[in-house]
């Protein structure tokens, strides 16, 4: 093989461009990682926004695929300072009137507290939750023949329904309806549309089968452990090295982009098929952010006991709310009472405030390219179901969606998936190829959240991007997920 200044060049250091970066060099070859900001991270990032001593999470909050990704699983990351914090209640749904639906470790203990929809609940997560170990790597990756068919084919049949339609089929409660939306509605997208419920089925048996956790001392923490282990490895890191064309990267065998398609083709759309720019062209950006990060004199005063106990907290009350608010949100409207989610990582990890102080960490979703400010809806719906907090801000730091892909060129319109993922691009990301890694040109391949299985800090894109480009250009193979 001719001689080169690296074997592959990683552009992006966000969870999937480290995880891609740390595959390769797994594998012995000389890989240089570069980043165009002066920090690592990409989405995985944690900043002093607000005030001296209030650490904030500037993207990512709440790990729970993290924590359990099978490809983080097979690295040493604890040995390099990460360390997971697990809230007594993953998450909490509070309802008008005090009341409030608690997602919690225990699947029996959930179920209970869903009243009429106990037997509803379990008979839905039961067999997932035994089955998810192994289903894992085959639902968090591209398509490919499960494992185990029959319980994939079970999966599949839930997962592919509209979250409105498995609702109205499993669920009769206000607690267990609206529970279900909270999860349904990390699918950015209107609740009635085809495979919403596969996200909401999957937090809720990650939920169960581990928790969902946050990293001790901010989202940045899993970062720097991924890239202390690159480093550790033999891997090569630059900062400051904003890439517009690949001209600008010494030279390689291979180059793995974290990045979207729009800035794929930015980068090197002159190297690509006329078919394949076609397709990156009319690939779909989904639904943008508006995130507030708040400096507080005190916790969030929950009126629901279980709130105050949760990581995370969904502030939509009733299924029918949730779904009204995420289809006009999905139709360009702005919703009065949008459907917002809330982190309180300070509640759990006292290093992310003074003392006595405390951090709060929310967005609600808005049209792609929104500049509307919508830190007085979302302060609203906290203070629905907290009086007392507006009294307790002490600063506060917003991103509207214009903001947010200035920090981050990958949030397009604020899109924090790396676009939609309907059943458009389900199966399609971002085009439709043999493998949706490998682009059009020998040697350049996309390893960013806009390839399977989409967005959430997993690393499972990056980790089966490098998979493809070591069988195609080094005649190797990834580590074996365990």
């Amino acid at each position: 093989m001719e001689k080169r200044d690296f074997d592959a060049v990683v552009v992006g250091s966000g969870p999937n461009g480290l995880s891609a970066a740390i595959a390769l060099q797994e594998q012995g070859l000389s890989v240089l990682l570069v980043e165009s900001k002066d920090t690592i991270g990409g989405g995985l990032r944690t900043k002093e926004l607000t005030l001296p001593g209030f650490l904030h999470d500037v993207c990512s909050a709440i790990h729970p695929l993290a924590a359990e990704s099978p490809y983080f699983k097979t690295l040493p990351l604890a040995q390099h300072g990460l360390e997971y914090i697990y809230p007594p209640v993953a998450a909490a749904h509070p309802f008008d009137g005090g009341t409030a639906a608690a997602l919690l470790h225990s699947l029996p203990e959930t179920a209970l507290h869903l009243g009429k929809d106990r037997k509803a609940y379990e008979q839905l997560m039961t067999a997932l939750v035994k089955d998810w170990p192994n289903l894992a790597p085959t639902v968090l990756g591209p398509l490919q023949f499960p494992k185990n068919p029959l319980a994939m084919a079970k999966f599949g049949i839930k997962a592919m329904s509209p979250a409105t339609t498995l609702a109205n089929l499993v669920f009769t409660t206000k607690k267990a309806r609206g529970l279900w939306a909270g999860m349904a509605a990390h699918s950015i997208q209107p609740l009635s549309n085809m495979t919403t419920s596969a996200i909401g089925l999957v937090l809720l048996a990650q939920a169960h089968l581990h928790g969902w956790p946050l990293p001790k001392g901010g989202s940045q923490s899993i970062a720097n452990a991924l890239a202390a282990h690159f480093v550790s490895l033999g891997g090569k890191i630059e900062t400051n090295y904003h890439v517009t064309s690949l001209k600008q990267l010494p030279s390689s065998h291979a180059v793995l982009l974290d990045v979207t398609p729009r800035q794929l083709l930015e980068i090197a759309g002159h190297s690509f098929s006329a078919i394949y720019q076609w397709q990156l062209k009319k690939y779909r950006y989904g639904m943008g952010v508006f995130k507030i990060d708040w400096a507080l004199d005190g916790p969030v005063p929950f009126t629901a006991p279980e709130c105050r106990q949760a990581g995370t907290v969904h502030l939509g009350n009733t299924l029918e709310e949730i779904a009204l608010s995420e289809k006009l949100t999905s139709q360009g409207q702005y919703p009065e009472k949008p459907f917002a989610l809330m982190a309180q990582q300070s509640v759990f990890d006292p290093s992310r405030a003074p003392q006595g102080k405390h951090t709060a960490w929310a967005y609600c979703h808005v049209p792609n390219g929104s500049t509307k400010d919508m830190t007085q809806a979302i302060e609203n719906q906290i203070e629905r179901f907290a009086p007392g907090f507006k009294d307790l801000i002490l600063a506060r730091h917003a991103f509207n969606t214009h903001q947010m892909e200035a920090y981050n060129p990958n949030y397009i319109g604020g899109d924090i998936n790396g676009g939609i993922i309907d059943v458009g691009q389900l199966f399609t990301r971002p085009a439709l190829r043999a493998s949706p890694y490998r682009t059009s040109a020998k040697g350049i391949y996309l390893c960013s959240s806009s390839t399977p299985p989409g967005g959430g800090v997993h690393g499972m894109c990056g980790y089966y991007a490098a998979d493809r480009a070591l069988r195609d250009i080094f005649q190797l193979k990834a580590k074996v997920l365990r």
